[in-house]
C-alpha cells in the first residue's frame, strides 16, 4: 500500500498572544519604557480594538494572533520603543472620564492635570449661578474646558488656543464631548475674549512653566511634546504673568484663578500674584504631594 507523501514544507503556526505579549514586553524594557508591561497590554489592546482587560485575557488563553495583528503590534512595539509616546500610537488619552483625541503638535494632558481640573471644577460648582462661566486659558487638547463643560451641568466654557494644530485636536474633541455651551476659541491667551471682560466665574490654565535650560529628561516630553506648550522663559514663568493680567481683566469680583506648575514653582507664583492684587493665593498638592496647583481670588 503506497504511503501518501509528506508535506515537506514546515507549517506556519499562528503567533500566540501570550508569547508575542511577553516579547513586546522585553522590547520596551530593553528600551528603557516606564511600565513596559502596561504599554504592551494597551498596545495589544488597541490591535485587537479592545480594553486592556480584552488583552489580558488574550494572553491568558493564549488566543492566536492573526498576521496583519501581530505585524501591526510589532510596528507599534518599535515604534514605542523609540519613546514614541503611548497616547499618539493609539491616538487617544484618557482624562478623568474622557478619551481625549491626541497627536503631534498637541500637549497630552497628565495625570497630575486631572486634579488642576478637579480644582476649577469645584469653584465652579460653588458659584451662585445657574450658569457659571468659566475658560481654559491654552487649552491644548481641552482636557481642563471639556472637564469643566462635561462635569458641571449649566456651566458655560470657553477654550482658547494660540497653536493652530493644537487647537485642530481641540476641535475634534470639542466635538465629541463639547455641550451647546462649550465654545472654543483660536487666539492668543493675552488678548483673549474682551468681550468677556469682568463676567468670568474661573479662569482655568495649564500653561508651559518649563524653564528653557530645563530640558526635560523623558524622550516623550523631549523630542514630541510642542515646544511652545513646554517653555515658559528663563524662569518659566512668563506666560504665568501674562496669564495673571488676563485673569484679572476677564474675572467678576470674588472669581478664582487656578493655574497649574511646576513642584517648585509655588512661592514664586503665590509673590507675583500678590504683587498683583490677588488675594488669597494658595498652593496645593497633587495625589503624589508635590506642589503643582496654585489658585486666586480676584479682588
Amino acid at each position: 500500500m503506497d504511503t501518501p507523501p509528506r508535506d515537506t514544507e514546515p507549517r506556519d503556526t499562528p503567533p500566540r498572544a501570550s508569547a508575542t505579549l511577553r516579547a513586546a514586553t522585553r522590547v520596551l524594557a530593553d528600551a528603557g519604557v516606564p511600565n513596559p508591561a502596561v504599554d504592551a497590554e494597551l498596545l495589544l489592546a488597541h490591535v485587537l480594538g479592545a480594553r486592556r482587560g480584552g488583552a489580558q485575557a488574550a494572553a491568558l488563553r493564549d488566543d492566536a494572533l492573526a498576521a496583519e495583528q501581530h505585524d501591526r503590534l510589532q510596528s507599534l512595539i518599535a515604534r514605542r520603543a523609540r519613546r514614541e509616546p503611548l497616547q499618539h500610537l493609539t491616538g487617544l488619552a484618557p482624562f478623568r472620564h474622557l478619551e481625549l483625541e491626541v497627536g503631534p503638535g498637541v500637549f497630552v494632558p497628565r495625570p497630575e492635570t486631572e486634579g488642576v481640573a478637579q480644582l476649577a471644577i469645584d469653584a465652579l460648582r460653588a458659584v451662585a449661578s445657574r450658569h457659571p462661566r468659566a475658560v481654559d486659558l491654552g487649552t491644548g487638547s481641552g482636557a481642563i474646558a471639556l472637564a469643566m463643560a462635561t462635569e458641571v451641568p449649566g456651566a458655560e466654557v470657553w477654550a482658547v488656543e494660540l497653536s493652530e494644530r493644537a487647537h485642530a485636536w481641540a476641535a475634534r474633541n470639542v466635538a465629541r464631548y463639547g455641550t451647546p455651551a462649550t465654545h472654543l476659541v483660536r487666539g492668543d491667551l493675552a488678548e483673549a475674549l474682551p468681550e468677556l471682560d469682568g463676567t468670568l466665574d474661573v479662569v482655568a490654565s495649564n500653561p508651559p512653566y518649563v524653564p528653557d535650560d530645563a530640558i526635560p529628561r523623558d524622550p516623550e516630553v523631549r523630542l514630541f511634546d510642542p515646544p511652545q506648550a513646554l517653555y515658559g522663559g528663563a524662569d518659566g514663568l512668563d506666560i504665568v504673568r501674562v496669564l495673571s493680567g488676563t485673569a484679572r481683566r476677564l474675572l467678576r469680583a470674588g472669581g478664582t484663578l487656578v493655574i497649574e506648575h511646576g513642584e517648585w514653582q509655588g512661592a514664586p507664583i503665590r509673590d507675583l500674584l500678590a504683587a498683583d492684587g490677588w488675594r488669597d493665593a494658595a498652593t496645593h498638592p497633587d495625589l503624589t504631594a508635590r506642589d503643582r496647583t496654585t489658585t486666586a481670588i480676584r479682588p
